[in-house]
């Protein structure tokens, strides 16, 4: 791992839903928009997702990680993982959470975060600015929360501590509390597509860098 440079792009790896995660983060995003009107649509540039990797990388080293990253997702036959959605959850930030639909940890999903992150090492730069996303937050607290979340994510979400989920929404910690309380029926979904996306406000996949179709 480099150290800062300031040509640093916020980045994550990710395997991208299939239809049946899509229409259950559709409308856990619906519900948390009627309660909190400063939620994020699921759109364009806040793709549903479940991240592998979020790190910092020198933009003149991405097509490099790209062909690192794409060996691995090549390799690992994602079109044959089976994954099952288990539970809400959401991820606390300062005074709100950002929510989710956690999947169960699989051997297989273990094994393909850490492939990508042996691949991804030798470009990964070890801080950034906000600059490196794709817009700041108006509020500057959360600008350093999610800049220490992507330096940190190594280390603290990774191996042992990677908990999958594809996220949904921001919500009050209050309201999210009370949902993550409610039954959920668990559901099977597979991954789609993965791709490598620049983050954007609260850690979205909000610019397309590179996709691979792995259903193919």
């Amino acid at each position: 791992m480099t150290s800062n440079v300031s040509d640093a792009i916020a980045i994550d790896v990710l395997l991208e839903p299939d239809g049946r995660m899509l229409a259950h983060a559709e409308s856990n995003n619906a519900r948390l928009r009627q309660v909190f009107p400063d939620c994020f649509a699921l759109d364009a540039e806040h793709r549903p997702h479940i991240t592998l990797l979020q790190c910092f990388v020198a933009v003149r080293d991405l097509e490099a990680l790209f062909i690192a990253a794409g060996d691995v997702i090549h390799h690992a036959n994602i079109a044959d993982l089976e994954l099952q959605a288990v539970r809400f959850g959401y991820t606390p930030g300062p005074g709100m959470g950002v929510a989710g639909i956690w999947a169960a940890l699989t051997p297989e999903l273990s094994k393909l975060q850490a492939d990508v992150i042996i691949a991804a090492t030798p470009f990964m730069v070890a801080d950034a600015t906000i600059a490196a996303f794709t817009a700041d937050h108006d509020n500057p607290a959360f600008d350093t929360a999610l800049i220490d979340y992507v330096s940190g994510f190594v280390a603290h979400n990774a191996g042992a501590n990677f908990d999958p989920h594809v996220s949904t929404g921001v919500a009050a910690i209050d309201y999210l509390d009370r949902m993550i309380a409610e039954p959920f029926p668990a559901f099977a979904f597979a991954p789609a597509s993965a791709g490598v996306y620049q983050l954007g406000p609260f850690g979205t996949a909000a610019r397309l860098l590179k996709r691979w179709d792995v259903t193919g």
